[in-house]
C-alpha cells in the first residue's frame, strides 16, 4: 500500500480545468474562452515575426553559450525590463535606486516579492483587489504573508467600485502592502482612470501602504507601452517605495519561456544594493538561477532599435484586434436585442471581459452551446474571432432570455 494513498484528489484549476473539459468536447462548434492567451483570427496560436528573427538572430550566433545565469538573471534583460516599465528617463533609474532580478515569468516575480516581504518587512499583510486573479491569494499566502482583499468591482455598474476601494485602503493598516494591477484588471477588465489613480496613488503613500504592482499586460491593453505604464509611474515620480512584477507572456507571446522581471523601487542606491543581496538568498534555494533562452529573446528586442519597433506596431496589433472583438460582440448583442445594458463590454480594455453572465448562465452555454469559460462568466476576448462572435452572442442572448 503506498505511503501516499490517504491523499485526496486536488480539484482541477479552475482556468485551466476548463480547457481541460473543452479538450474533450468533440463538437465541431465548440469555443474557450477561458484561457488568457492570444489567438489569430483564425483561432491559432501566434509567435510574432519579431520574436522569430530575434530567436534566429540567437541561433546564427555561434558564441553563445549554455552557462548558468548569475542568481539574479540576464543583465541585460533586467536594464531594459526596469527601462520598460519605469521609463528610459525615470530618475528612480538614473539614481540607481532600482533592484531589478529576472523571474519565471508573473507568477514568479510576484512569488520571490512575496517571500522577500514576508522575510524582510514589517507588515505581514497584503491587500488584493476584489476579485482577482485566481493565483494570486495561493501565491501570497504561500509566500507567508496574510492576505485581505479590498473592494474594486461594483456587480451593478460593472465598473470600478472606486469609493469602496477607497474606503477599504483607508481603513488599511499603516504599511500594509497593497497589490495593484498595473493596467488591464483580470479578471473584470476595469481600470482607475488616470484622475482616480491619483487619488489612490495620494490616500496609500498618506498612510504609508506599500504598492505592488503586478503588470501583466503593458502595451497589450491600450497598444500603448507608456500608457499602460503610467499607473506605476505615478508612484515612482513621488520618490516613494514600490514593486512591480512585468511578465512577458503576453506582450511578446512568450508564454512558455517564463520570463519576467521584479523591480523594487527604493529610496536610496545603498538600500537598492542591499535589498537585491537579500533577494539573492530568497531566489538560489528556489531555482537557483532563471533560464536563459526567454530573456534573450526579450533582451535582443528590446536592445535593437528596428526590433523594439516592429515589436510595439505587432503589439498594437493584436491590442487592436481585441478592442475590435470588444466592438463587434457588443454590436452583436445590441443587434439581437438582448435584455440588459452591455456597454461595458467596450468600456472594459484588456484581454478580458467580466460579462456579468452568472454560473448558472455559464453552465447553459457550455451544455448547449459547447462554449467554455470560467464560472464567474468571465471571457478572454483574445479567443474570439470575426468568425466566432455570433455564436457567442446567440448563446449570451440564450442564456441571459431564457434566465431572465
Amino acid at each position: 500500500m503506498s505511503v501516499f494513498s490517504q491523499i485526496a484528489r486536488a480539484p482541477e484549476d479552475p482556468i485551466l480545468g476548463v480547457t481541460v473539459a473543452y479538450n474533450q468536447d468533440s463538437d465541431p462548434s465548440k469555443l474557450n474562452l477561458g484561457v488568457g492567451a492570444y489567438r489569430t483570427e483564425e483561432g491559432k496560436p501566434l509567435v510574432l515575426n519579431v520574436v522569430r528573427k530575434a530567436e534566429q538572430k540567437l541561433v546564427n550566433d555561434p558564441s553563445r553559450v549554455k552557462e548558468y545565469l548569475p542568481i539574479v538573471g540576464l543583465a541585460d534583460f533586467n536594464k531594459c525590463s526596469a527601462k520598460l516599465i519605469l521609463g528610459a528617463d525615470s530618475p528612480a533609474i538614473q539614481e540607481n535606486r532600482v533592484a531589478t532580478v529576472q523571474c519565471l515569468s508573473g507568477t514568479g516575480s510576484l512569488r520571490v516579492g512575496g517571500e522577500f516581504l514576508a522575510k524582510h518587512y514589517y507588515e505581514k499583510t497584503v491587500y488584493i483587489p476584489s476579485p482577482t486573479w485566481g493565483n494570486h491569494p495561493k501565491i501570497f499566502t504561500l509566500a507567508g504573508l496574510s492576505v485581505k482583499t479590498y473592494r474594486y468591482y461594483d456587480p451593478a455598474t460593472r465598473g470600478l467600485d472606486f469609493q469602496g476601494l477607497l474606503e477599504d485602503l483607508g481603513n488599511a493598516p499603516t504599511g500594509a502592502i497593497v497589490l495593484l494591477h498595473a493596467c488591464a484588471h483580470n479578471p473584470t477588465g476595469v481600470d482607475p482612470t488616470v484622475d482616480q489613480w491619483e487619488q489612490i496613488r495620494k490616500l496609500m503613500r498618506s498612510k504609508g501602504l506599500l504598492p505592488f504592482f503586478d503588470s501583466a499586460y503593458q502595451g497589450f491593453a491600450s497598444g500603448s507601452l507608456d500608457a499602460d505604464a503610467q499607473s506605476v509611474r505615478m508612484f515612482v515620480a513621488d520618490g516613494g517605495e514600490c514593486f512591480a512584477a512585468q511578465s512577458y507572456a503576453k506582450n511578446m507571446g512568450l508564454y512558455a519561456e517564463r520570463v519576467g522581471a521584479l523591480s523594487i523601487v527604493c529610496k536610496t542606491a545603498d538600500v537598492a544594493s542591499k535589498v537585491e543581496s537579500q533577494l539573492k538568498l530568497v531566489i538560489r534555494p528556489m531555482y537557483s538561477n532563471p533560464p536563459l533562452h526567454g530573456a534573450s529573446i526579450v533582451a535582443t528586442i528590446l536592445k535593437d532599435s528596428n526590433l523594439y519597433n516592429e515589436w510595439t506596431v505587432e503589439l498594437k496589433e493584436m491590442a487592436d484586434r481585441i478592442i475590435s472583438m470588444r466592438k463587434q460582440l457588443l454590436e452583436a448583442l445590441q443587434s439581437r436585442g438582448t435584455p440588459g445594458d452591455w456597454t461595458h463590454i467596450i468600456k472594459q480594455i484588456g484581454m478580458f471581459t467580466f460579462t456579468g453572465l452568472n454560473a448558472e448562465q455559464v453552465a447553459f452555454m457550455r451544455g448547449e452551446y459547447h462554449i467554455y469559460m470560467t464560472s464567474d462568466g468571465r471571457i478572454s476576448m483574445a479567443g474570439l474571432s470575426s468568425k466566432t462572435v455570433p455564436h457567442l452572442a446567440n448563446a449570451m442572448h440564450a442564456a441571459v432570455t431564457r434566465t431572465a
